[in-house]
């Protein structure tokens, strides 16, 4: 055997998954495809600015009691959220209080449907309502803006079970952005033993009842077969869908059918996010100063929807942002040209063109959906997927175990607090079917 437990994916749950193993056996390899640890967590330290570009998971959703411990272990904190939403309507900015739950509340009467409906089809019953229509499509908004999600796709359903619970009524930010934590996480596993094996990809996983065998090709494009008596799988549920080329991973013997299924039933949003930075927060200063406490700009009917600022942290970096058809509108775009709509979308959303071309000092993008170790931002349920979350998380046997945030059935989905739970929860199975004791 070449270890007790392999880990597959060097992200938030398997980083996680992998420390608390350790603490029962020293015999813990994670192997991880990219040549770096983070997953979907990807800090762009920035020369002059002290806020780094986060070009995946960036916020803190609701309690996320779990994330803010580890901000705490690592000597950093959770800031929460502040400042003032600005909407582009008739032709100017104006301060927009509408607030997440009026467009959470339309869709609690999805629960009572007989059959489940995507979002769209449930939204257009509102379509001839009048105090509702604006709701609506406010509602319609969220799902691609902040689930990422395609409207013809989304369950209904999964979305009122979802913000039901509250995970996206509320956000903070590591302070500092997510790299201190995930170092941390990553030198605790390695003072505990845990061994890494970076830019090493996963071919095939073999699975029995007494075991694993994970084929693997490492860096210099070499296979190597690796054995262990678990296996815990954190990939995106992109990859573990993906089919028909190289990347493809695949399970021997087949992957049980309900565990099949749940895949089908979820989607991977997608997402495109452009990282600005200026010579200055000029934001701050134009229109008298009408906007030195901006969080959020938002305009409609444009390539790139939505910007924000890093406040409470005063930073000469904004982030552009686009979710669920519209960024899949946008795929294929060069990052040079996806930089330059970003920044043209910001000028004009401000009223200051040339102002904003004067002060830009640089751009940057990760293609999320086109990256073979992602294939997209993060998950969300798919019509008539129910239980697909809870039942992507159950273990196959005594020797395959599921974490990640798509595994997540609490409403924390698609969110970091989601992926760190759920890595726990299979480590804590993983040990307990094999039975090993707690290293003294």
């Amino acid at each position: 055997m070449d270890a007790d437990i392999i880990v597959i994916g060097a992200g938030a749950a398997g980083l996680v998954a992998a420390r608390r193993v350790a603490r029962r056996t020293r015999r813990v390899l994670v192997l991880e495809a990219r040549d770096r640890i983070g997953g979907r967590v990807l800090p762009h330290p920035l020369t002059r600015i002290a806020t780094p570009a986060e070009l995946g998971a960036e916020f803190i959703h609701g309690a996320a009691e779990r994330t803010k411990a580890l901000l705490r272990e690592a000597g950093s904190a959770a800031i929460d959220m502040g400042g003032d939403s600005w909407v582009r309507k008739s032709g100017e900015l104006q301060c927009n209080d509408d607030n997440f739950s009026s467009s959470a509340r339309i869709f609690e009467g999805s629960r009572s449907l007989p059959d489940d409906e995507s979002v769209e089809q449930f939204l257009r019953r509102f379509e001839g309502d009048d105090a509702l229509r604006e709701t609506a499509q406010a509602a319609r908004a969220f799902v691609e803006g902040f689930e990422a999600a395609d409207p013809q796709l989304a369950s209904a359903k999964a979305i009122a079970d979802e913000w039901e619970s509250g995970t996206d009524s509320t956000s903070a930010r590591p302070l500092g952005g997510y790299g201190p934590m995930f170092a941390h996480l990553h030198n605790d596993c390695e003072r505990a033993g845990v061994r890494f094996a970076f830019s090493t990809r996963v071919r095939r996983i073999s699975w029995r009842r007494d075991g694993v065998a994970v084929d693997v090709r490492g860096p210099l494009g070499e296979s190597q077969t690796l054995r262990a008596r678990a296996a815990i799988v954190t990939l995106p549920v992109g990859v573990l869908r993906h089919r028909g080329d190289d990347a493809e991973i695949t399970f021997e013997p087949e992957l049980p059918a309900p565990k099949r299924e749940a895949l089908a039933h979820i989607e991977m949003g997608h997402v495109v996010k452009v990282a600005l930075w200026f010579r200055t927060s000029f934001w701050e200063r134009v229109a008298r100063g009408r906007y030195h406490n901006a969080a959020f700009f938002h305009i409609d009917g444009q390539p790139i929807p939505t910007y924000w600022t890093q406040l409470p942290v005063r930073s000469e970096l904004i982030v552009a942002w686009v979710g669920g058809p519209g960024a899949v509108a946008l795929s294929g775009r060069s990052q040079p040209e996806l930089v330059e709509m970003a920044l043209a979308g910001l000028g004009e959303l401000l009223g200051e063109v040339e102002l904003a071309r004067g002060e830009f000092e640089g751009g940057l993008t990760h293609d999320w959906s086109g990256d073979p170790f992602a294939r997209g931002a993060y998950s969300y349920v798919a019509v008539g997927g129910g239980n697909a979350r809870a039942a992507l998380a159950v273990p196959v046997g005594e020797s395959l175990f599921f974490a990640g945030e798509a595994t997540s059935s609490d409403g924390q989905g698609g969110t970091v607090n989601g992926a760190i739970e759920t890595g726990e929860r299979a480590a804590a199975q993983a040990v307990a079917a094999l039975g090993v004791k707690e290293i003294a």
